[in-house]
């Protein structure tokens, strides 16, 4: 695809230049509009009027500056600038563009402060003000937290709606009619009299106007697209093996390399010995490089086979020396000291839990890797003056800020190639392999450097999901649950996170606790903590962060007290529910699966979890079945409230492959240490759901909210209680911890 910054003569370029809803920060520097990124080094007849849509003679290119990583970003970026700018999905390219600040993710930042101020409200708003101007300032360009449909549904349409109207403005000029008498479709204007003029024909009279910006948005009775299934943009090249992604690139001259880094955990580099290592043929040379070594050979294999031959001593890291060890330290956290937070806190627990016989239980779940499927790479080819990177990333800017801060070179003379990603569930938030890459280019100037981990290194230094431990106390009375008291132990994620990134973030770590505090349950007495856990392994956001935990944590524990009330566990969370959404999403759930309760036949169990998690309700139903193999998953229900489902199609496949990855990941996967190293290292020992054992799974969006929200992490949460909950009711075995192999046989 075309670099943005390397634009042709004669280009016009268009896109929203103010975010629609408007702000509520009363800062002048605030409310003023980023510089376009564009504007730098146009040529004669060039024009960059705003960032998001990029017209020339030869073609339309939609900028999607959210990573797509098999969510299909692009795609949704893609309809929504194309509903208003009336264009078809097969008239345009879709290109990432560069790195910037004025791609700043609103979104996420409205996303942190519902987390500061819990409720909504004037709170809230004033949170949010805080939060989104300093990610504004920051300008961080993130893709994460299921924000990229929240943050680009007013955003882009009111792009490709700006763009439409300076077209017909410059139809109107060229023709020598008025903009009010002219319609568009399909890529053009339309005069009065039937002609059509192409919106590449009129990109250079376009070019001389200044955009129209005060432009009504189209009601959803004229969608085109919004709301109709529609085939992925990508679907042919993925169908057919013929999608680059950034492991695809080859460039003159490039060699390859690979890394061989201390296995115990943040320990440095030892003494080695490489002399069987230049037997290899086509090995060229071994660097030092930051806890471990980078070999660079002529092909990637290569590579790998010189690093297995190194011998090398390796220090011990800081990592505790046995798995007891970190389950240890989750458990010595459980105090007043170590409180994190307690954003809910109803009713009298203390005199609840006094009153009568009192419910306990422990839950656990472990490290996990984020293992995608496209090994981890990088290409970085860096000069005196200048560098250029070729890698998939959801962090575009701080991978200029540290490929910078290694090298000296400024982030004005640094080219970001971002590439299409084979899969992250959080990994590629996450930059050490262009930091590696770079260290070894910086020792061969010049010459493009392209780094592949193997699965082993990458797991083995994997930034894990959290380890996590809950405590849960509990009281039920004449059928009904009373009390509900969680307390949630963890290390922090977004310490550990961003301080890899230089960021301090001070205050309570909403993880901890996100995922089990803002459910929609009116228990009378309920209570829910957080414990700040030392730091352990190093670890990172994994697909739906703290909920991935906290969901199984919360629903396995109002399980526990519903059963031990005598009800039925659908009925309770419905009487509870004080949330209207909410109950939709279950009456929905219960509806699609024909509930009747969790054991509807001799050998099936069904289990229910809900989770609120990104602002998204979520409800499942899992059913397994007794076999003489062991436990067999069949069916699988899930509805969720997203406000408006932009695309079904991509929508049931986001919901349907959160749950196959809630479902795999609980029942068979678990990231161990010994020895301050990692014990699974592929996926012979760190096995998902495999196709066999996959259930058949139903799904729904509902739209009764006027919020529009995103679903790619909701769906995983309730998987692991829902299934939990199901192998109770067909075997009566209570399952705390997860993977559920350990305790179960499937089949």
């Amino acid at each position: 695809m075309s670099r943005v910054g390397k634009i042709a003569r004669r280009s016009f370029l268009v896109g929203a230049v103010a975010a629609a809803g408007g702000v509520a920060f009363g800062v002048w520097r605030y409310k003023t509009p980023y510089r376009n990124p564009l504007l730098s080094g146009l040529n004669d007849g060039e024009a960059a009027l705003t960032p998001y849509v990029l017209i020339r003679p030869d073609g339309i290119t939609l900028i999607t500056p959210r990573a797509d990583k098999g969510q299909g970003a692009y795609q949704v970026q893609a309809m929504l600038l194309a509903e208003e700018l009336d264009v078809t999905l097969d008239q345009i390219a879709v290109d990432p563009g560069s790195p910037d600040v004025a791609y700043w993710n609103r979104a996420l930042a409205d996303e942190a402060a519902a987390f500061l101020a819990p409720g909504g409200g004037f709170g809230e708003q004033v949170a949010g003000s805080v939060v989104s101007a300093g990610a504004k300032f920051l300008g961080l360009q993130i893709t994460g937290g299921s924000t990229t449909t929240p943050d680009g549904f007013d955003k882009l349409r009111a792009a490709g709606a700006s763009a439409r109207e300076t077209l017909k403005a410059a139809a109107a000029a060229q023709a020598g009619v008025a903009a009010s008498e002219l319609t568009t479709r399909d890529g053009a204007v339309i005069l009065p009299d039937g002609t059509t003029l192409p919106y590449t024909e009129l990109a250079a009279v376009a070019a001389d106007l200044d955009p129209v910006t005060n432009v009504a948005l189209r009601p959803a009775s004229e969608w085109r697209l919004i709301g109709k299934p529609t085939p992925r943009l990508d679907m042919v090249a993925k169908s057919t093996g013929t999608q680059d992604y950034g492991i695809d690139v080859n460039l003159p001259g490039m060699v390859h390399a690979t890394v061989l880094l201390n296995p115990a955990i943040g320990g440095a580099l030892g003494s080695y010995d490489t002399a069987e290592t230049f037997k290899i043929r086509g090995v060229q040379s071994v660097v030092e490089i930051s806890g471990g070594l980078g070999i660079v050979a002529d092909n990637t294999w290569r590579a790998m086979e010189g690093a297995r031959a190194i011998v090398a001593s390796w220090p011990d890291g800081p990592l505790p020396r046995s798995m007891e060890a970190h389950w240890q330290a989750l458990s010595d956290s459980f105090t007043e000291d170590t409180q994190d937070s307690r954003k809910r806190d109803d009713g009298d627990m203390d005199a609840a839990l006094g009153a009568g016989d009192v419910i306990e239980a422990e839950y656990r779940a472990p490290y996990l890797a984020h293992a995608p499927l496209e090994p981890v790479n990088a290409t970085v080819r860096v000069d005196d003056d200048a560098i250029e990177i070729w890698t998939g990333t959801q962090i575009p800017r701080n991978v200029l800020t540290n490929v910078s801060g290694i090298t000296g070179v400024s982030e004005d003379d640094i080219t970001l190639h971002v590439q299409m990603i084979g899969g992250s569930f959080g990994h590629r938030l996450e930059d050490m392999v262009v930091r590696h890459a770079t260290e070894i280019a910086m020792q061969m100037k010049g010459t493009p450097v392209k780094l592949t981990y193997s699965r082993e290194e990458d797991m083995t230094h994997e930034f894990p999901r959290q380890i996590a431990m809950a405590r849960m106390r509990g009281a039920v009375r004449e059928g009904r649950v009373e009390a509900f008291d969680l307390g949630i132990a963890m290390p922090s994620v977004i310490v550990s996170q961003m301080g890899r990134q230089g960021l301090s973030v001070p205050g309570p770590d909403s993880q901890i606790v996100a995922g089990a505090f803002e459910q929609p349950f009116s228990v009378p007495h309920h209570r829910v903590t957080g414990y700040r856990a030392p730091p352990l392994a190093p670890i990172s956001s994994w697909r739906s962060v703290g909920a991935s935990t906290n969901g199984f944590f919360y629903n396995t524990g109002l399980d526990e007290l519903i059963h031990a009330a005598g009800v039925d566990p659908m009925e309770e969370r419905l009487r509870l529910c004080d949330d209207a959404l909410a109950r939709a999403v279950l009456e929905a759930v219960a509806e699609m699966s024909d509930w009747s309760g969790p054991n509807p036949a001799d050998g099936v169990g069904r289990g229910v979890a809900f989770t609120k998690s990104f602002g998204v309700p979520c409800a499942e139903v899992i059913e397994v079945e007794t076999t003489e193999a062991g436990l067999k998953l069949t069916r699988a229900w899930v509805a969720a409230e997203v406000g408006t489902v932009v695309d079904p199609l991509n929508f049931e496949n986001q919901v349907a492959g959160g749950v196959i990855f809630g479902l795999g990941h609980a029942m068979n996967c678990e990231l161990t240490y010994a020895d301050g190293r990692a014990e699974q290292t592929n996926f012979d020992t760190f096995q998902g759901l495999r196709l066999y054992q996959a259930p058949a799974i139903e799904v729904r969006g509902l739209e009764n909210g006027d919020k529009v929200l995103g679903v790619g992490e909701p769906p995983v949460p309730p998987a692991a209680p829902a299934l939990a909950a199901a192998i109770f009711a067909a075997t009566g075995t209570r399952l705390r911890e997860m993977p559920f192999s350990k305790f179960v046989e499937f089949a």
